[in-house]
This record gives structure tokens, C-alpha cells and sequence, in this order.
């Protein structure tokens, strides 16, 4: 599985409630998360962000609330993907239960800029600044959590 797309890039330590605000915890529509996604942060990121495209942060990405609206509200915005130096620990269960796939590599985090294009292979980890032509080695997700991922979630992969 292969993952490309435009960066949208952050510093360190962004927390659940800029991801969303709780302000619109109130609701389970994902396309409304969506509509919120970043806002706090990047007034602009709605308007920005195409299917596909990939979000790159650098340490202690999702530290905050454990609430799983963050990763929905990314997913739900289009963003295939997710790049950090490190995740939060709940905000890394909670993406990988709803199938937002996410990477640490801190060298990536830190090298990639915004608006870059970047591709992703998720089987062998592999990171490509298409812009620049770097390449950077992320740790593969285990067959396990790939098929959680393709799925579309946790609940998705075992009721089927």
C-alpha cells in the first residue's frame, strides 16, 4: 500500500484539541470533524487539504485528551497518512483503530517542509521526499495492523 500526497506541516507537541477543538466534540459526523480539522492552527487547512494528501509533525504528535475524534477529524479531512518524530501513545492506538495510518521517523519529521510531495510505502516503511528525492526508513507496520489499516479500522477487521 502506497500513500502520496501534498505535506501539511506542524511543529511539536500539537494536542488533540488543536487537531479539533473541543468545541465541536458534540457531534459524530465526520464530515463536521472535518470541517474543523486544524482550525485552531491553520485557519486555512481545510481549504488546503486534497484527498491524499499527508500530515508531517514533529515530536509528541496527538498529546492532549484521549479522545478519538482527533484521528477521525484527520482521516475524514483526506489526509492519508500521518508523519511524526513521536506520537502521543493513545493518539497511535486510537489512529490505528479507526485505520489512519501513521509513521515515526524522527530524520523525515524534521527534514520534510511544507507543500512538499511526499510518498509513503507501508509495507516496507519507506519514506520518499518526491521533492527533493530523499529517502527516509520507517519502521513497516506489522501484517496485523496493515490489515486493521486496509480495512478501514479495528471494528472493520473483524466483523468481515
Amino acid at each position: 500500500m502506497i500513500a502520496k500526497g501534498k505535506v501539511h506541516k506542524y511543529g511539536d507537541n500539537v494536542d488533540t484539541d488543536v487537531i479539533i477543538p473541543a468545541r465541536y466534540l458534540n457531534t459524530a459526523s465526520h464530515e463536521e470533524l472535518a470541517r474543523h480539522c486544524m482550525e485552531d492552527i491553520d485557519i486555512n487547512f481545510t481549504k488546503n487539504v486534497s484527498d491524499g494528501d499527508i500530515m508531517v509533525a514533529e515530536k509528541n504528535f496527538g498529546c492532549g485528551s484521549s479522545r478519538e475524534h482527533a484521528p477521525i477529524a484527520i482521516k475524514a479531512s483526506g489526509i492519508s497518512c500521518v508523519i511524526a518524530s513521536t506520537f502521543a501513545r493513545i493518539f497511535y492506538r486510537n489512529a490505528i483503530n479507526i485505520g489512519l495510518p501513521i509513521l515515526e521517523c524522527d530524520e523525515a519529521s524534521h527534514d520534510i517542509k511544507n507543500g512538499d510531495t511526499v510518498s509513503v510505502n507501508f509495507d516496507t516503511g519507506v519514506i520518499t521526499n518526491e521533492t527533493t528525492g530523499k529517502t527516509y526508513q520507517a519502521q513497516p507496520f506489522p501484517e496485523f495492523i496493515q490489515n486493521i489499516i486496509q480495512k478501514g479500522g479495528l471494528i472493520n477487521s473483524i466483523t468481515e
